[in-house]
């Protein structure tokens, strides 16, 4: 079965064709850093990296976009009330953001573009739209003319005449739904010259622009959270497609994280920050929480949720390091029902249903003593957990648990001690005292497990 992707503007599920054999173009909608994020923002950082790690392990070069919008009304107006420059607030969102893309174990883009480092690109694009007929200038700057472009609508399946704007009125606007290119200059606000006067950047312009000097004119997939959809991606699309490029061969979106059946988000009051949820569970925990559901199914938050996801992964964990401490790992292949399901439409769900499968077989193959048959799940196991980034022995995961911080030597030898003492009252067959051992190791959050091969422990 080939990779296959549903792609929004088909609106159904396509055989993914790239417009070059062996190479594959990502462009994704990055951070707008108006805040710190919360871990509605990690979803598209983790689902998209799952899918340039599938892409490559399909054997495609990957290049993969995701640009930093870091200029924009919000990030203005906190600036203004911290009393400080517009990029005091941008730089330290994207620090920010940088780190909670690195803690949940996203890999770095191939590139990550800034808007204000692209308005020479942007002027060109303005350039070739109004020269075409299919944007103008005004006081209040450079518009998008949609009635110029008879295809406006077709990727949100709206019609032109049934939409209403989110612009605001300005003179010398020709149509209510004309989006801006460009804003003009307004006392106290950054800006930047252009041959139609100082301004900044409309949201729209600066994607266009970004994905044409580091993917080229057409590319192969753009991505973004459903809410993107329309206004922004339909306007990429019409400014795009009316200077000439073909721009996107695939639109993939994602669905929201709610919370009370509400997008999350700071202006809701009822964002989940980053740094508050990697308090309750571990990075890898979250990142197994934000890639385990299909992309575009919605994520109701919940605690609960939230740590059956974090118990979920210790259950593949413990497999894991267990296994690797009895058996000689088997270098393993991808199981076919896991390569099926990441080939259909990045299927993470079902792909993860395969790794508690292989996971199970091997926790009762380490029972049996059967090392053979715990090696060759191990080596399975471990293959399908690095193409979703959640392999415990690999970096970052690995790294984390051998730094200065890791504990688990300590609380290893400690363990050991009370297991001693547990297994000297049964050997008195004082069986009350064993079990009220067990209780406490329980309590601190450490489980025993009776092993052929002996007591075992593990947190959780």
């Amino acid at each position: 079965m080939s990779l296959r992707l549903y792609d929004t503007a088909a609106r159904a599920v396509r055989d993914f064709t790239p417009r070059e054999p062996g190479r594959a173009g990502i462009y994704l909608c990055g951070a707008t850093v108006q805040s710190s994020p919360h871990i509605g923002h990690l979803r598209s950082g983790v689902n998209f990296d799952i899918a340039a790690r599938w892409l490559e392990q399909a054997g495609y070069a990957v290049t993969f976009c995701r640009n930093v919008t870091d200029i924009d009304d919000k990030i203005i107006h906190t600036a203004q009330h911290e009393g400080v420059p517009w990029w005091v607030v941008a730089q330290r969102n994207e620090r920010a953001f940088s780190w909670a893309y690195d803690v949940v174990g996203c890999r770095p883009p191939t590139v990550e573009p800034r808007a204000t480092g692209h308005v020479p690109e942007m002027i060109v694009l303005m350039r070739r739209l109004i020269d075409a007929g299919h944007a103008y200038s005004t006081e209040g700057g450079v518009y998008f003319d949609v009635g110029s472009f008879p295809a406006y609508g077709a990727l949100s399946g709206q019609r032109p005449d049934a939409m209403l704007t989110s612009e605001k009125a300005v003179d010398g606007k020709r149509n209510p739904l004309d989006f801006a290119l460009w804003k003009a200059a307004k006392p106290g606000e950054p800006a930047w010259d252009t041959p139609w006067g100082a301004g900044r950047p409309g949201w729209h312009l600066e994607c266009s622009a970004m994905a044409g000097k580091y993917l080229g004119p057409a590319f192969d997939i753009h991505g973004g959270g459903i809410d993107l959809i329309f206004p922004h991606h339909e306007n990429e699309v019409a400014q795009s497609q009316a200077a000439g490029d073909g721009f996107a061969g695939y639109w993939l979106h994602h669905a929201m994280v709610t919370s009370a059946g509400e997008k999350m988000s700071k202006s809701t009051g009822n964002s989940m920050l980053v740094t508050d949820v990697v308090e309750r569970v571990r990075p890898v925990e979250l990142r197994y929480y934000l890639g385990a559901s299909h992309y575009r199914s919605t994520i109701e938050f919940s605690e609960a949720a939230l740590q059956d996801a974090a118990s979920a992964y210790r259950r593949i964990e413990g497999f894991v390091q267990r296994a690797a401490e009895l058996v000689a790992e088997v270098p393993g292949e991808l199981p076919s029902h896991f390569a099926g399901a990441m080939d259909d439409d990045l299927g993470v769900a079902g792909a993860l249903a395969v790794v508690h499968t292989a996971v199970r077989d091997g926790n009762t193959a380490l029972g049996a003593s059967d090392k053979e048959t715990a090696a060759q799940c191990l080596g399975q196991v471990r293959a399908m957990l690095g193409v979703l980034g959640l392999d415990p022995l690999a970096a970052p995961w690995a790294t984390a648990r051998s730094g200065g911080g890791d504990l688990r030597p300590t609380v290893d030898r400690l363990v050991a001690v009370a297991l001693g003492q547990r297994e000297a009252a049964r050997v008195r067959r004082d069986f009350a005292a064993a079990d009220e051992i067990r209780a406490e190791l329980a309590a601190a959050g450490i489980a025993i497990s009776d092993t052929a091969a002996g007591p075992r422990w593990s947190i959780g």
